[in-house]
């Protein structure tokens, strides 16, 4: 059924799923590269925009607000229910018509394909974010990125408030992914900062 839609959200949705398996609690206190957001804070983000995508793409999304994602806000079930979200997003923009007429996420009513696209952009971006944070390695489906980046190239180079922040450049002939990673206002060589080794106690 994916090839009859624009973009197939099952590539991210299988690499944030393995991602989570490489989270422990640590972690969750880790910085990420979205400012002020630890990973607790981003692991609910993801939760969030992965029931309001589905609602989106459902038409059911009408009237809905975003709410600030908050590390004190993250369910304590995050992984058993997040899979579960991540795939019900994959499984409603499979449908045809969810790509058709307008969806509405987040109070934000767009042409169903834009909306589409952000949720891509959402799942591939949050998804480096996680494995920047955690030390894991993140692919993305060279497809999709190339979307993508015709996408975001279109918008302004100050980047759009509560979205993006400012394009940070990329070399032409680099790698899609990380294009998008700088498009979407990251820095692409980000990395979070060590983690100090617990002190010895003296014998």
């Amino acid at each position: 059924m994916a090839d009859r839609v624009p973009l197939d959200f099952d590539p991210p949705v299988r690499q944030i799923r393995a991602l989570l398996l490489g989270v422990d609690e640590r972690d969750l206190t880790t910085p990420t590269p979205c400012p002020g957001w630890p990973v607790a804070a981003l692991l609910d983000h993801l939760m969030g925009l992965s029931y309001a995508f589905a609602q989106g793409a459902r038409k059911r999304g009408e009237g809905t607000p975003a709410v600030e994602p908050s590390a004190d806000h993250l369910s304590r079930h995050w992984r058993s229910r997040l899979p579960v979200l991540l795939e019900e997003l994959a499984t409603a923009w499979k449908d045809p018509a969810a790509w058709t007429g307008t969806a509405s996420v987040g109070g934000v009513t767009l042409p169903a394909t834009d909306m589409g696209v952000f949720a891509m952009i959402e799942l591939v971006v949050h998804g480096w974010d996680l494995s920047r944070s955690t030390g894991q390695d993140f692919a993305a489906d060279p497809r999709a990125l190339d979307m993508l980046v015709d996408f975001l190239s279109q918008g302004p180079a100050e980047g759009t408030p509560g979205l993006f922040g400012p394009v940070v450049p990329v070399a032409a002939d680099d790698d899609p992914l990380l294009q998008v990673v700088g498009l979407t206002g990251r820095d692409p060589a980000w990395r979070p900062p060590r983690r100090r080794a617990p002190a010895r106690r003296a014998s």
